[in-house]
């Protein structure tokens, strides 16, 4: 009987320490994305703003 107590408390305790580690893996994704999309919104704001001075440029050329 304490055999399988002794089998069942060190499952439980690999369960608890698995459980641990997907959180903390949980944690260090979530702050990854929320890094990539600030980047991603950054990035967009700077393809606008040379999209619009390229087009304020293409309005200066001569036309053919």
């Amino acid at each position: 009987m304490n055999e399988h107590l002794g089998r069942l408390e060190g499952k439980v305790a690999q369960v608890i320490a698995l459980c641990d580690a997907l959180r903390a893996e949980n944690h260090r994704l979530h702050d990854r994305v929320a890094a990539l999309e600030d980047e991603k919104q950054i990035l967009t704001e700077r393809m606008t703003e040379a999209r619009g001075r390229l087009e304020g440029l293409m309005e200066k050329l001569p036309a053919e």
